[in-house]
């Protein structure tokens, strides 16, 4: 392709090889630092609650960690649920983590609950959990905390977010369809368009209306669209599927079934597999096949083909394997496939 293509990173702080969730929080810290040192572009946190496969439930505390330990690469989260929060509050986080690294931070931001049922109505207590109907309203508010000041007949005129920045954190909406790309657009916010969510294919008209519904903000002059994928490179293409088998019986369980479990070893998942009803199988078999697998060579040609089918310039991977070796190795194959690790002022190497 003829642009040059970015890749960042969609960090779910999954709990590798059976150990305290803890170890996982100190491995997502590790792994920023190599993608930092190795080209990446971006560094996000996911967040999820009552999730035993994940450890992160706090993006913002694990934002500013990473940011802390790295230099140069972007870190945000990959995105506060914002269903849960007052906006003030999440604006007044990522104002302060902006403040704390200037023109490092971004904000993404997603309506899914990131949990079970129960966790939903254990952070909205003691009020009720809020409908999804009540996000485009808060996602609104948000930003204009963010960017200030609040408009006049706004509830909160005369609100200021602390402690206030020339230049505010990016927000980024989330979304594995079409379903917020003009809500994205209308407020001049960013738009990342998350494959590894669902298996369905999405097309090139989703990031289109997107950016036929973009106004230029206090954020953004012109709309800015990329991708979340899911993407494991390894030796060949068998041991890539063979890999992500862990992450793939986990979707079954927890997306067919509400079971989430810890992460199974890739050697378990392929006894496991074949105890699932067929039904089931199937449902691995097309999300595996909805994910970026092969060798660096392969997940290239793979990932410019999405770049050029949606039109973007910047893809997040995601990858979640049951052991960090798998996944660290994974990303360095990738940093070396997409000539990732190359200084654009010096053309040098950067050391990994």
């Amino acid at each position: 392709m003829s642009r040059q293509l970015r890749i960042g990173v969609v960090d779910q702080s999954p709990i590798h090889d059976g150990r305290p969730g803890s170890e996982a929080l100190q491995r997502s810290v590790e792994l920023a630092r190599f993608c930092d040192s190795a080209g990446y572009s971006r560094y996000w946190i996911a967040e999820h609650h009552n999730t035993p496969s994940y450890a992160s439930p706090a993006p913002e505390v694990l934002i500013a960690a990473i940011a802390a330990r790295t230099e140069r690469i972007r870190v945000g989260s990959g995105g506060v649920m914002l269903s849960h929060y007052s906006p003030l509050k999440v604006a007044e986080q990522f104002s302060s983590l902006q403040a704390l690294f200037p023109g490092r931070i971004d904000l993404g931001v997603g309506r899914a609950p990131g949990g079970s049922s129960l966790s939903t109505h254990a952070l909205g207590y003691p009020a009720a959990p809020r409908g999804a109907e009540r996000y485009p309203e808060q996602l609104d508010d948000l930003l204009q905390m963010l960017r200030g000041p609040l408009s006049e007949g706004h509830r909160f005129a005369g609100l200021k977010a602390m402690p206030g920045n020339a230049l505010p954190p990016t927000p980024w909406v989330l979304g594995s369809g079409s379903g917020s790309t003009r809500l994205a657009g209308a407020l001049g916010a960013g738009f990342v368009l998350a494959l590894f969510i669902g298996t369905e294919h999405r097309g090139p008209d989703i990031i289109a209306s997107y950016r036929q519904a973009f106004r230029a903000s206090g954020f953004m002059r012109q709309p800015e669209a990329m991708l979340a994928a899911a993407v494991i490179c390894a030796d060949s293409r068998e041991e890539a599927r063979f890999l992500a088998g862990s992450h793939t019986y986990w979707k079954v369980q927890a997306f067919l079934h509400g079971r989430r479990e810890p992460l199974h070893t890739p050697e378990r998942v392929q006894e496991l597999y074949h105890q699932l009803p067929l039904s089931d199988q199937a449902y691995f078999d097309e999300t595996l096949n909805s994910m970026v697998l092969g060798t660096p060579e392969q997940c290239r040609e793979q990932l410019e083909a999405l770049a050029n089918y949606h039109d973007v310039d910047e893809i997040l991977a995601v990858n979640v394997t049951y052991r960090f070796a798998d996944r660290i190795a994974s990303y360095r194959r990738l940093a070396s496939a997409m000539e990732l690790g190359v200084n654009r002022d010096s053309g040098a190497p950067v050391s990994a």
